[in-house]
């Protein structure tokens, strides 16, 4: 049995990280993988041999605590044992179907699933591999209900990296070698970020209705426009949460304006904010919802869920769909889905909630005991910490912060750093002891001890 079946251990580091093995296994990829893809420096990465519960195991021996639920994926733990049952199961009948011509029986079984436990309304779903896909599904299903080709998208937005998503995605990082093939009109508001300075806008109250201003005058000047994207809290781009009435905001103008509203809820749904989605803590349904990651746990899997009224503006199929892919309605991804749609309402939604307060408090407390920690913010098991160089401008500290993550490395977390933020986003299912230790080892990392 692996040493890490129950997934609850405390970090080993048994060879500093990078070990040998890893970092021949880095020479390797140098050679034979893209160089945009996987950052390698003297440091990084570190290779996963295995993984399960909290816990990965890399090639060199040393055990961690994953902080990041691989990008929020293993929201029921890393090779939880009821999703990899099931897909087990699917392998001994069923691998591969013909998805939009003789579907797998699953896919249906699947699609009600996913009917039953997303915001009231949404009951018809396009499904696919990855985020983006889910996001290119619905601003394609925009574009066909609205009749108008526009998104109004948000500053600092994360959606993905295929053109479509890259559309509506922010950051010349990303965006500025395409500029010149991003077809998609888009008009971009500043997401509402009350934790940066702002002298014309007091409190957030005052900056809600400056962004909801924002996104009126915005659509005035452009009649394109026939859909709003955004992120019900900003994930990659800082873990952001909106004032109170942001997202109600968004729908009382596309309600007015007969505007479709997006919500990409890939990084926050199935559980991570202590709701089963992020939206849900406004109270706020949109017209399409995007999920993936956490929605499988395990493979790549996808869907962009929307009202029936909405996904009318589809045609019906006449046997050549105008939207489609090989692998639709994957048969061990929808068996993982499943799965881990029920170990996630068995009770890790509440524990989410209940655990992430701890762990806010926690951060709250270091941020009263350490310097330059500009803000923490947070909600369910998804959190950031600011690092900053000055308390008073707020300038961003991104050197430190790459040190940080570093530092926490080389002591046993898996931590991700976007900017001069720290995001931590661990699987649900994380031991308050592990919990604990980490948090303890990221105070000491903080304050250079």
């Amino acid at each position: 049995m692996s040493e890490l079946s129950a997934g609850d251990r405390l970090p080993d580091i048994v060879v500093t990280p990078p070990g040998p093995r890893s970092r021949d296994l880095a020479a390797r990829l140098r050679r034979f993988e893209s160089p945009n893809v996987t950052y390698i420096s003297d440091s990084f990465p570190v290779f996963w041999a295995e993984a399960a519960g909290a816990n990965v195991l890399d090639v060199d021996g040393n055990i961690y605590i994953d902080l990041t639920a691989g990008f929020g994926a293993a929201a029921s733990g890393h090779r939880n044992p009821r999703v990899t049952e099931a897909v087990r199961k699917q392998l001994e009948n069923l691998t591969h179907g013909l998805g939009d011509v003789h579907p797998p029986d699953i896919k249906v079984r699947l699609l009600e699933r996913l009917a039953e436990v997303t915001p009231p309304g949404l009951e018809q779903s396009i499904l696919a591999s990855s985020g983006s896909e889910a996001v290119e599904a619905a601003l394609k299903t925009a574009r066909l209900a609205s009749g108008r080709p526009g998104v109004l998208c948000f500053s600092n937005a994360y959606h993905g990296l295929t053109y479509g998503a890259l559309s509506v995605t922010d950051g010349g990082h990303f965006r500025d070698p395409f500029e010149g093939q991003l077809g998609i009109p888009t008009a971009r508001v500043p997401f509402p970020n009350s934790y940066r300075p702002a002298s014309d806008i007091e409190g957030r109250g005052g900056l809600l209705g400056a962004t909801l201003r924002r996104v009126a005058e915005s659509l005035d000047a452009d009649d394109r426009i026939g859909a709003i994207i955004v992120e019900p809290i900003l994930g990659r781009g800082g873990v952001v949460i909106p004032p109170d009435g942001f997202l109600r905001g968004l729908r009382d103008e596309c309600d007015r304006r007969g505007l479709v509203l997006i919500f990409d809820e890939v990084f926050t749904g199935f559980g991570r904010t202590g709701r089963w989605f992020a939206c849900e803590h406004e109270g706020t349904v949109p017209d399409i919802m995007c999920v993936g990651k956490a929605l499988s746990g395990a493979l790549p899997f996808s869907a962009c869920i929307g009202r029936p009224e909405v996904m009318a503006a589809w045609p019906p199929s006449r046997g050549e769909a105008i939207h489609t892919s090989t692998f639709l309605g994957h048969p061990l991804a929808c068996a993982a889905a499943l799965a881990q749609i029920d170990e996630i309402e068995d009770q890790l939604v509440e524990r989410s909630a209940g655990l992430g307060a701890s762990m806010l408090d926690r951060l709250e407390g270091m941020k009263e005991r350490l310097t330059g920690i500009g803000d923490v913010r947070g909600r369910g098991l998804l959190a950031a910490i600011e690092l900053v160089r000055d308390p008073d401008s707020r300038e961003p500290d991104q050197d430190r912060a790459q040190c940080v993550v570093r530092d926490a490395l080389q002591r046993g977390l898996i931590l991700l750093y976007g900017g001069c933020t720290l995001q931590m986003s661990p699987p649900l299912t994380i031991s308050e002891e592990q919990l604990g230790f980490a948090l303890a080892t990221l105070e000491a990392c903080l304050g250079g001890t």
